[in-house]
């Protein structure tokens, strides 16, 4: 940047040069030199006159001569002439500078020339894993940085798909496209650089960008069946398209084959439930009606917890479990896959069970003596036609 302001200096003081140098003491010198070269010329001319008339014509020239010497204020009017061409000189100094303070962009390229200096240790953090990670204004410096060093490389697939998951955590879909783009082009073969265009395909706004992410995606599945990734983002392609039954089966899948503590696992639960909940089949409710004995009636405690659960009928381990305060009975509880124990398994799994309830006097979920229980099997999930639960003292103890 100094090496421009230096340029543009020398370019103004060249222009002050050739202003003012033609100008130099130009109109006295001129004016005199063709006085003379006249004044000889015509003397050389009354050499043909006769010698009788020869001499009047001199002494009427060297009158003329005379006539046209400037007065001295003639060096007033120069010296005029030179302080208004001078004042001209300051307007356009003035004009340039105001108009390079007004157009220059110094602070962006001094960013720019910053971020490129910083490139190497910046990447040196985000390869390193127990590096402090990136803050979103180092990961932006980085981006300038990399798309710097991309223009004299543009070979390094590397980096360019570096650039792309910059773009993709800073929500630069441009960027991003342009630089997975590139990094797939330099290396066609690679499945992880066709996953990562196809990835940025997938979530674009754009249908023909979906379609060519999702054919892309199910090449890679076809080519690599057990790549875990390619198959969430086929089931990701399809919820974005609405296409929930198809997005559902893909994940069930992944489930399958998903490790019991792979962290993946929840992320793929909770898609899932969206799905269902967004395509409308989440619509499994059980409707359950609790009603006390006589007995219970009078020997309830004003404080005690109510315990609901449901199970399949073949194991004790319930599928649904809804703990409440106690309240005033008969009391009507709606139950649904938001009291799921286990996210991937709720009442879509059960088509028949047992509903238990249980009163608890000190909020222990196992039944003590002198707490009340009730159950009640089911063959069908109707929230119109609500399960009736009979409370009564527990046969363990006492009511």
């Amino acid at each position: 940047m100094s090496a421009l302001i230096m340029v543009i200096v020398v370019l103004l003081v060249g222009v002050a040069a050739l202003v003012f140098w033609p100008w130099r003491e130009r109109g006295a010198v001129s004016r005199d030199a063709l006085n003379r070269t006249l004044y000889y010329s015509r003397l050389r001319e009354l050499d043909e006159e006769p010698p009788e008339a020869r001499q009047a014509l001199e002494v009427e020239l060297q009158h003329s001569l005379l006539a046209d010497i400037p007065e001295p204020r003639g060096q007033k009017t120069s010296h005029t002439g030179n302080g208004a061409l001078l004042a001209g000189v300051l307007l356009v100094v003035a004009v340039s500078g105001g108009l390079f303070m007004a157009t220059h962009s110094l602070k962006q390229v001094n960013d720019w020339q910053a971020a490129a200096r910083e490139t190497p240790s910046l990447v040196a953090r985000v390869m390193d894993p127990h590096a402090t990670p990136l803050m979103v204004e180092e990961l932006t410096r980085l981006g300038l940085g990399l798309r710097t060093r991309l223009q004299d490389d543009p070979h390094n697939g590397v980096g360019w798909a570096m650039l792309g998951r910059i773009g993709m955590v800073l929500n630069n879909a441009d960027t991003a496209t342009e630089a997975f783009k590139r990094a797939w082009q330099l290396n066609s073969q690679s499945i992880e650089a066709r996953l990562d265009y196809a990835e940025v395909l997938a979530r674009s706004p754009q249908p023909d960008d979906n379609r060519l992410g999702e054919q892309m995606l199910k090449d890679v599945a076809a080519q690599a069946p057990d790549n875990l990734r390619a198959q969430g983002l086929l089931a990701f392609s399809a919820f974005r398209q609405q296409r929930y039954t198809e997005a559902i089966a893909v994940w069930q899948s992944m489930l399958t084959r998903l490790p019991p503590d792979d962290a993946r696992r929840a992320a793929v639960v909770r898609g899932i439930a969206q799905a269902r909940v967004d395509s409308g089949m989440d619509n499994a409710r059980l409707a359950v009606k609790i009603t006390l004995s006589p007995v219970s009636k009078k020997a309830l405690p004003d404080k005690g917890i109510l315990f609901i659960s449901v199970t399949d009928g073949a194991s004790n381990v319930p599928v649904l479990v809804k703990k409440l305060p106690l309240g005033h009975f008969p009391l009507t509880i709606t139950l649904n896959d938001a009291d799921a124990m286990l996210p991937d398994r709720g009442l879509e799994h059960v088509t028949q069970g047992i509903v238990k309830v249980h009163i608890s006097r000190d909020g222990n979920a196992a039944v003590q003596p002198g707490d009340w229980t009730g159950e009640r099997r089911f063959t069908t999930l109707n929230p119109a036609a609500p399960v009736d639960v009979l409370v009564a003292p527990s046969p363990s103890g006492a009511g």
